[in-house]
């Protein structure tokens, strides 16, 4: 009999968490759930265990009623759901596509400066962006001559770590900034002279970032929010909205991230707070359009992407407007909204999108 396997490409520790089931955010129930219905048997991979001269894998496979590892042939078709920290994986993924095997979401962490380069390319979506420049010190005098709110985000960051907020009031220049680039807590000062802190200094020599106007982001009770839309390709290979939660960010903070204390909940809900209903469905109807034209766009200058988060945001007085693409969706916050169906919708998909390539193939 012949088994049609999808291969789930997982980060090491991530990995040898599987036979424990300890692997942190990622459901591995899910996967089996999801590609049982389309006749397909998920197995996770390491980069580190692929051995293209052989064309065989390690794989952790669930049978005899636990994960086991085995040896395999490279799957057909491989979800990459890894975050590779160094060049030295990418050899190996450029030689298994050069070999026909069908990799989707290849790369999951482009730069924010590389995703608004691209976007900012495109008439339409140009209008959505925030004023945006990679920074730099004479980049950043322009900004606070024409803005008086803005971000300072790591081109590669993730989970809202290091960013940085600089807000003009009627006693000038205010700077609010972790206190750790890893931790969400935060200090607020007045700028002296106009002058970044030197901790802050020393952080942006190290590290590529962005200035971006900050979107005066609708609020709900003192808190602003966003919005995560998942958006993949499923079946029919077709770009479709998987769902959509708000984030809420944590009373006196600027971020949303789950991860630094925001507050997942269902959008209609949260809008339900802020504007009229007859508004509400025209929201949600802009924000689904924004973020399929942004996927629709982005696949036709990325390789095989199938799998994005999209953070949008939206405006008191309803205007939309992109914030951030995600490559790796961590997925969750549909868990903690209470939007459990569409939690694992958005597992199903990608496994239908895996048996989509598959046919393809065939």
């Amino acid at each position: 009999m012949s088994y049609r396997y999808v291969g789930i490409l997982l980060n090491a520790a991530m990995y040898r968490g599987v036979p424990r089931r300890k692997t942190g955010q990622e459901s591995l129930s899910n996967y089996e759930e999801a590609a049982a219905e389309f006749g397909l048997i998920p197995v996770f991979i390491h980069i580190g265990d692929i051995h293209i001269r052989k064309g065989r894998t390690a794989a952790y496979i669930y049978q005899n009623h636990q994960y086991e590892q085995v040896s395999m042939p490279i799957p057909d078709v491989i979800h990459n759901r890894a975050i590779f920290q160094n060049n030295a994986a990418h050899p190996t993924i450029r030689v298994l596509i050069s070999r026909g095997v069908e990799v989707f979401n290849v790369n999951n962490r482009y730069g924010k400066d590389v995703i608004h380069r691209l976007l900012s390319a495109d008439p339409f979506l140009r209008d959505s962006l925030p004023d945006t420049a990679v920074f730099s010190y004479p980049a950043l005098r322009r900004f606070m001559e024409i803005h008086h709110d803005l971000i300072l985000k790591p081109c590669r960051g993730t989970v809202g770590r290091g960013i940085i907020r600089l807000r003009h009031d009627k006693s000038g220049w205010r700077i609010t900034y972790p206190s750790s680039m890893r931790r969400p807590a935060c200090i607020q000062h007045k700028l002296r002279r106009g002058e970044l802190p030197p901790y802050v200094q020393q952080y942006l020599h190290r590290f590529p970032y962005l200035i971006q106007e900050r979107i005066p982001l609708a609020e709900s009770k003192g808190r602003s929010f966003d919005f995560r839309v998942t958006v993949q390709r499923g079946m029919t290979g077709e770009w479709a909205v998987t769902g959509m939660f708000a984030k809420k960010s944590p009373p006196g903070m600027f971020v949303s991230n789950l991860a630094g204390g925001g507050k997942a909940c269902p959008v209609p809900e949260l809008l339900a707070e802020v504007m009229p209903s007859s508004q509400t469905s025209v929201v949600i109807a802009q924000v689904e359009h924004l973020a399929l034209t942004i996927a629709s766009y982005l696949s036709m200058k990325l390789p095989l992407l199938a799998d994005l988060g999209l953070d949008i945001g939206v405006t008191q007085d309803g205007r939309i407007y992109f914030i951030e693409c995600n490559g790796r969706d961590q997925r969750y916050g549909f868990k903690k909204a209470g939007m459990g169906d569409i939690w694992k919708a958005t597992y199903r998909e990608p496994m239908a999108f895996a048996w989509h390539l598959h046919n393809r193939r065939e």
